[in-house]
């Protein structure tokens, strides 16, 4: 009887001991970001967008991302703005096993982004075409090192620094 009760108590603590040191992600998992970007490198605007990401190991995620910023200018009859369209496919290495990190809501990874930037100049002097435009349109290559925290299993929020249209994103996650 003591030998069953030792048994069950050892099973007992490793089911407790497994669960703590549980990965927040791996092979499989479907990663959704939507959020705002906050110090644009575009030099105005409040860019909104998301991400989506799917796992291929239990270390690393592809996707593709969305991102879109629009500013401008409106006083005294004279008007312009300039949009920004980021659209590209982006990869992660998810860094909680690496780490040692044993909290199963916290997910910290770095990546990498390739994909097209559209950037357009528009005012209302017909002279737009004229006018030099320090933003180009073509490729872009971007770096991302974030984290997602999980208030529950399939929701909470995420945080990115890096380069592409922001230098920090911030706004709400999913998995599913």
């Amino acid at each position: 009887m003591k030998q069953l009760l030792t048994l069950a108590t050892a099973l007992f603590l490793s089911a407790f001991a497994t669960s703590a040191f549980a990965q927040s992600y791996k092979n499989g998992d479907n990663l959704l970001n939507v959020g705002i970007g906050l110090g644009a490198y575009t030099a105005g605007g409040l860019p909104i967008g998301a991400s989506f990401e799917k796992g291929i190991t239990d270390q690393i995620s592809v996707g593709g991302s969305f991102d879109f910023a629009r500013y401008g200018y409106n006083y005294g009859g004279y008007k312009w703005n300039y949009t920004f369209m980021y659209i590209g496919a982006r990869a992660s290495y998810h860094a909680g096993e690496l780490l040692n990190i044993s909290n199963d809501k916290f997910d910290p990874y770095a990546g990498v982004s390739l994909g097209f930037r559209a950037a357009s100049y528009k005012d209302n002097t017909g002279y737009a075409d004229n006018y030099y435009n320090p933003y180009n349109s073509g490729l872009f290559l971007g770096l991302h090192i974030g984290s997602r925290y999980r208030f529950s299993e399939k929701f909470g929020v995420f945080g990115e620094v890096g380069y592409g249209i922001a230098a920090l994103k911030l706004g709400l996650s999913a998995k599913f």
